[in-house]
C-alpha cells in the first residue's frame, strides 16, 4: 500500500498580503509524515512559493499536482483528501449554512452586498468595520477577531481581502485599471485556459449574453457586475479573436449559483476526509508567541502537530479536532476547527 501526499504552502513572499508560517506548516508536515507516519519522500509532491527550486503553486500546478495523485491512485492507497463538502462531524457551519439558504446569510444578497463594500474598497473608500460583513476577515480586524486580547507575539490573519487581491493583481499585471467590475475579465484575460472553473463559468455566462446583445442595463444581473469598461474590451475580443473565449465557452454551467458563487453541492468521495482550520464565518491566524516571523506557523497547523507528538501519532480524526479546539482557545485563538467526514471516519486515526 503506498502513502502519498501532495503539501501545499502559500506565503505570498513580497506582497501585502505575505504570511509567514505557511512554507513552515509544510515543512513540519513534510517531516512528519516520513519519520512518523512512514511516507517516502519521493511520494509527497511539495509546492511552496519562497523558493524556485519546488514546483510554484499557482492554480495550473495545483489542479495538476492532485490530478496526477488520483490518477497514480490503486485501490488500498492513503492520500489523506481536499474536499469541499461532506457531513460536518463537529463544527457550526452546517447551521449557518442553512440559514444563509434561507436568505439570511452567504446568498445572493449578501453576495450582491460583499461585492458593492469590495467596490468602494478597490476605489480606495475605506468602508468601516462596523458596516462590513462579519465574514471579511480583514488584517486590521485580527486583533479583534482573531486573538484574544492575551495574546502576544506575531499574529496575521490568513485571509486575502478583495482590496488586497486586486492590488496585487495590478502589481502582476501592469494594469491599473483592475476593480471589482474587471476582476474576472482580468483573471480571464491573463490565465484563459489555466483559469478557475468558477471564472470561466462566470465568463461564459458573461459572453453568451454580449453574443446575445446584452448590455450592462440589466441592474444587478451578470452583465451588472461587469464595468462597462469591461464590457467593451470583451467585445472587441470576440470580434477580434475567435478563439480568445474558447476555454469559457466550453465550460458546462448548471445553474446561475455556479457562475457567481460556485455550485453549492458536488459529488464527494467517500473516503474524504476535511479538518478545516476555522468555521465559515471566521479566519484562522498566521502566528507566532515569540513575534520571531521565521518561526511564525498555522495556528491549527501548530496545533495538530503538538497533539501528535503528544500522542505519538495515536489519534482519532474527532480527537484531533476536539483536542485542537480546547488547545486554540486556550492560547486565545477565537478560530474553531471543524471536522468533515462520513461517520464511519470520525474514529479513524489520523492519516493513518
Amino acid at each position: 500500500m503506498a502513502k502519498k501526499a501532495v503539501l501545499i504552502g502559500c506565503n505570498y513572499p513580497g506582497t501585502k498580503a505575505e504570511l509567514k508560517g505557511c512554507i513552515n506548516d509544510v515543512k513540519r508536515m513534510y517531516k512528519c509524515l516520513i519519520e512518523r507516519f512512514g511516507f517516502a519522500a519521493e511520494d509527497i509532491n511539495v509546492l511552496i512559493d519562497t523558493d524556485d527550486s519546488y514546483t510554484q503553486p499557482t492554480g495550473k500546478n495545483i489542479r495538476r499536482a492532485l490530478n496526477d495523485l488520483l490518477r497514480s491512485a490503486e485501490p488500498g492507497d492513503f492520500l489523506g483528501g481536499l474536499i469541499d463538502e461532506a457531513k460536518e462531524q463537529i463544527g457550526e457551519s452546517t447551521k449557518q449554512q442553512e440559514e444563509s439558504d434561507s436568505g439570511s446569510g452567504f446568498g445572493f444578497k449578501n453576495f450582491l452586498h460583499r461585492k458593492v463594500e469590495d467596490a468602494f474598497e478597490s476605489r480606495g473608500i475605506h468602508v468601516p468595520s462596523g458596516l462590513r460583513h462579519h465574514s471579511r476577515g480583514d488584517e486590521e480586524e485580527v486583533a479583534d477577531r482573531g486573538v484574544g486580547d492575551d495574546y502576544e507575539g506575531y499574529v496575521k490573519s490568513r485571509s486575502l481581502p478583495l482590496s488586497t487581491l486586486i492590488e496585487m493583481l495590478k502589481d502582476k499585471t501592469g494594469k491599473d485599471d483592475i476593480d471589482v467590475g474587471k476582476l474576472r475579465p482580468t483573471l480571464f484575460d491573463v490565465f484563459g485556459e489555466d483559469a478557475s472553473p468558477k471564472v470561466k463559468k462566470f465568463m461564459k455566462v458573461i459572453m453568451d449574453k454580449l453574443q446575445q446583445g446584452g448590455n450592462g442595463q440589466d441592474g444587478g444581473g451578470f452583465l451588472g457586475m461587469v464595468g462597462n469598461l469591461a464590457q467593451e474590451f470583451l467585445k472587441h475580443k470576440l470580434e477580434d479573436d475567435e478563439g480568445y473565449g474558447k476555454p469559457a465557452m466550453e465550460t458546462e454551467v448548471g445553474s446561475k449559483q455556479e457562475a457567481y458563487a460556485g455550485p453549492t453541492k458536488r459529488s464527494l468521495p467517500d473516503s474524504g476526509i476535511l479538518i478545516s482550520g476555522c468555521q465559515t464565518d471566521q479566519t484562522s491566524a498566521d502566528a507566532s508567541p515569540s513575534g520571531n516571523a521565521s518561526a511564525a506557523y498555522g495556528a491549527l497547523s501548530n496545533a495538530i502537530q503538538t497533539i501528535i507528538a503528544e500522542s505519538d501519532g495515536r489519534v482519532t480524526n474527532q480527537e484531533l479536532v476536539e483536542k485542537a479546539r480546547k488547545m486554540l482557545k486556550k492560547q486565545g485563538f477565537t478560530q474553531r476547527p471543524g471536522l468533515y467526514c462520513s461517520d464511519h471516519h470520525v474514529d479513524a486515526p489520523f492519516v493513518c
